[in-house]
Formats: C-alpha cells, sequence, structure tokens
C-alpha cells in the first residue's frame, strides 16, 4: 500500500511539471508583433498576404507559385508599416499550406491599422526581454526577475487581438 502511495504521489509530480513547463518564445517574436501571446510561431499578414515565421524571423510568402522564405519584404512591399497592419496569429505547423482558406478567412482584417497593441508599446515586463524593447534598452529587464504569466488560453492560434498593456 505504502509502495502504491509512493508511485502515485511521483507520477502526480511528473505531470505537473510537464504541465509547468511550456515553450514560451516571447524572446524571438518581433517587436512589431501584438501583444497578448506567449507562443507565436506565425503571423498572417492579411494586408500583403503572406506570413511570418517567428523562430527563424523570416517572411513566407508566394512567389510565381512557390513559397520563399526571406529575411525581409519582397521589394514591393519595403514601405509597409509592419507595426499598424494587422497580424493574426496561427500556431500550426506550415499555416501557408492552408493559404487559399487564410486569405478567406482573414480578408475582414485587411485595412486594420493600428488597431493592436504591440510588443514595442507594452508596458508589460514580460515583453522587455524583446531585443529593442525600450524598457530593455535602459537596463530595466532583468532575466531571473522575468516571468511570463501566460496568456490565458490565446496560444492556440487567434485572430491576434491581445491585450493592449
Amino acid at each position: 500500500m505504502l509502495i502504491a502511495a509512493c508511485t502515485l504521489t511521483l507520477s502526480s509530480v511528473s505531470v505537473s511539471k510537464a504541465q509547468v513547463n511550456v515553450n514560451i518564445n516571447i524572446g524571438a517574436q518581433p517587436l512589431w508583433g501584438p501583444v497578448g501571446y506567449d507562443v507565436v510561431q506565425y503571423y498572417y499578414l492579411p494586408d500583403l498576404q503572406m506570413y511570418y515565421y517567428v523562430p527563424s524571423r523570416q517572411f513566407v510568402y508566394l512567389s510565381n507559385g512557390n513559397w520563399l522564405f526571406a529575411a525581409g519584404l519582397p521589394a514591393s512591399y519595403r514601405s509597409y508599416n509592419l507595426y499598424t497592419g494587422y497580424k493574426v496569429v496561427i500556431n500550426e505547423p506550415k499555416p501557408y499550406l492552408h493559404f487559399a482558406t487564410h486569405k478567406v478567412k482573414y480578408a475582414k482584417y485587411k485595412g486594420h491599422k493600428g488597431k493592436q497593441g504591440v510588443i514595442r508599446d507594452s508596458k508589460d515586463p514580460k515583453y522587455f526581454v524583446v531585443k529593442g524593447h525600450p524598457r530593455n534598452a535602459k537596463g530595466e529587464y532583468k532575466q531571473q526577475g522575468s516571468s511570463g504569466s501566460g496568456n490565458k488560453g490565446g496560444n492556440k492560434g487567434g485572430h491576434g487581438k491581445g491585450k493592449k498593456n
């Protein structure tokens, strides 16, 4: 009986550790990304009909029938303001394979300029880890004091409508 109780306790500890150990990639997100998301794989940019892959910091766009990955926007979009353009958070692998669906589903967000809070303007300390954040540059961020308390369920994809901070 004692052995069974110890085994049950140890398995409970393992489960709770697994639940706490969540992959957070706030520091990899760009300054122009919307607030409210601890984990982001891709942004869909409805104005440009392309994606941004956060882990490799690359834009993903269709060119002559092929999906290209590039560090910068294509020349025809270089003047586009990423801070004011709407971003849809998509946390699924290779969302560009569903481009036809996303193009229709998120068309209503085209032209929604400046209606999302962006990481650069956030006063939430969890965003101070982002390279270039105004508070990071002032040395106010302390790595061990940082806490990523989660986005209260917003990691399952969404419309990038994170809280304004």
